[in-house]
């Protein structure tokens, strides 16, 4: 027992570390090393300054190779004790344990990574680019699911539903109702997409624009090439729309409220009604941003469920029409009857707009990883669609059944309203139904229009670095609604371009979503949703070329009162 008396007259000061002093007493177990001599290198190793005065890391100790390891029985690989020693770490395991090391050396201790992840996630997801909180699309974002349903019934319901019994003197009861309600539940299905797509977790964006989208999906050049033009007339075009209706209305209006007594000698023209629409839309635009239009939304849906109630409750208690027919109206050629019939489902397409303003609708919203914004928006979109059913359905079959194949081919509910029963609805009703009319269009200008005020001031920031001051925001709104006004009284036969309108913005409601749900969520080759959007979207590319065609038939074989300058 010499060398223990030595090892134990070492100096105090000397650093020995516990996995030495257990190391020790190993080698000298009683019954199976009792018969192993101490060699000197063991004890060299303890009483070199040196080595002894170096931090011997376990590592280090455990990499020192002793033929008394080898000599162990292999029932002691699997001690409790023997299990986490370094000792056992040779050949491969050394190779292992070597590479995974570092990983848990990270400035991250290892307890706090399950908290922080989720933690960096959540912040990333809710920082927003500077440029953004300069725009008015994104520069609020206090929205909710109320100010979604707003928003989302406004854009939702408008002049648009209006034609709907149009499409159904060609298509007839079974055909019309049929492809309506397929519209309908297309058009929900993909509205969810666009509301799931919104926010990307893996990458902490938000895609709060349809071209945004559109680019990060198909690529910059080719996500422009597709959906810029019908996103623009999606805009701009509803806006021109929206004036010939309201201007169209206002002075259907004092008409009415006038009487054939009026005093006035001189009534205002229609482009001056046009003009006078434009002004009122133009100073409510100066309302900065998405958000605190929501007022503006909600009144505007209250007024379009009120017409829509209003025009099919009044068509129907005055009852049918006399000699009112429900044959499907088929004249001309084979040809012709064709292309009426794909020119009816560009009607009910054109109908089920406004797609392009889902996105930046819930861009209003805060969003989180523990909040996302799709669940709001989710609930603002359901309630806004009951109401948009129980106004669209009732509307195209009400207003089939009142006037049947009486309905003008380039009118509305309100055309045949205002000319089958001038006479015999009371005059304040008729007033009051063009009262909403009126304010439902103004405003819908202002959701509508806020894509393309975006645009202008997003170029203005790209390029300054800086937010747009109130003054030059007003000269862009201002300017926006005046360059509306002069196409609308130079081209104002635009609502004879229903069909051919719908064809061309079919493919933002009904086929983008899908190829977009594809592209981003990649669901399992040949599964259900797999299948279901490359079907939705393949169809909707197909119908869109089909329905253009049909349009630019009917447009040409029926013709088009064309009247440059010269509103009627």
């Amino acid at each position: 027992m010499a060398n223990v008396d030595e090892v134990s007259s070492l100096p105090s000061s000397l650093p020995i570390t516990p996995r030495t002093v257990t190391i020790a007493p190993t080698f000298h177990h009683d019954d199976q090393f009792g018969s192993l001599p101490i060699t000197p290198r063991t004890a060299s190793v303890a009483q070199t300054p040196s080595i002894v005065s170096l931090p011997i890391t376990p590592r280090t100790v455990s990499m020192a190779p002793t033929p008394s390891i080898v000599s162990l029985p292999p029932s002691q690989f699997h001690s409790p004790s023997l299990s986490r020693s370094p000792l056992l770490y040779t050949g491969d395991h050394a190779t292992n344990r070597a590479v995974k090391t570092p990983r848990s050396r990270g400035l991250t201790p290892r307890f706090i990574t399950p908290l922080g992840s989720p933690l960096r996630k959540a912040l990333k997801m809710t920082r927003l680019d500077p440029q953004d909180a300069w725009l008015p699309i994104t520069e609020s974002r206090n929205g909710n699911a109320y100010y979604a349903a707003f928003h989302t019934l406004c854009s939702g319901i408008g002049i648009q539903a209006l034609v709907l019994p149009v499409a159904f003197t060609i298509l007839g009861w079974t055909w019309g109702i049929t492809c309506l309600t397929i519209a309908f539940i297309w058009q929900l299905y993909t509205l969810y997409l666009m509301v799931q797509l919104h926010e990307n977790h893996e990458a902490g964006l938000r895609y709060s624009r349809y071209l945004q989208l559109a680019c990060a999906t198909f690529g910059d050049k080719l996500g422009k090439l597709i959906a810029a033009f019908p996103i623009g007339y999606l805009s701009a075009g509803t806006c021109c729309a929206l004036i010939i209706i309201g201007g169209s209305t206002a002075k259907l209006l004092y008409q009415t409220l006038c009487g054939a007594t009026c005093s006035n000698p001189k009534p205002l023209t229609t482009v001056e009604w046009y003009l006078v629409f434009t002004c009122v839309a133009v100073v409510l635009a100066q309302l900065p941003n998405l958000n605190s239009i929501a007022g503006v939304s909600l009144v505007g849906a209250l007024t379009a469920v009120g017409y829509c109630t209003a025009l099919w409750t009044v068509s129907v208690a005055e009852g049918r029409l006399p000699n009112v027919s429900y044959d499907p109206v088929r004249k001309g050629s084979q040809v012709a009857r064709i292309f009426d019939l794909l020119n009816a489902l560009g009607i009910i397409a054109f109908a089920f707009r406004g797609h392009n303003l889902i996105l930046e609708i819930q861009a209003t919203m805060p969003s989180s990883e523990k909040h996302p914004s799709r669940v709001p928006m989710w609930k603002g979109v359901q309630f806004s669609y009951v109401l948009i059913a129980m106004c669209l359905f009732p509307l195209a079959i009400c207003g089939y059944w009142a006037y049947g194949h009486l309905i003008p081919a380039n009118g509305s509910m309100l055309t045949a309203l205002f000319a089958f029963h001038n006479q015999d609805v009371s005059r304040s009703v008729l007033a009051l139904i063009s009262i909403f009319v009126i304010i439902n269009a103004i405003s819908s200008f202002q959701i509508y229009g806020m894509p393309m005020f975006d645009d202008m001031e997003s170029a203005y920031t790209t390029r300054s670095k800086k937010a747009c001051p109130w003054w030059l925001r007003s000269i862009f709104r201002a300017i926006f609604g005046f360059v509306c006004f002069f196409i609308s009284v130079a081209i104002p036969f635009l609502g004879s371009f229903a069909g051919l309108i719908g064809g061309i913005a079919l493919p933002i409601t009904f086929a983008y979503p899908c190829f977009m749900w594809l592209k981003v969520k990649k669901p399992k080759q040949y599964s259900l949703s797999w299948w279901v959007n490359w079907g939705l979207g393949l169809l909707g590319m197909g119908l869109s070329g089909i329905l253009v065609a049909a349009g630019l038939y009917v447009v040409i074989d029926t013709g088009v009162k064309i009247s440059f300058f010269n509103p009627q």
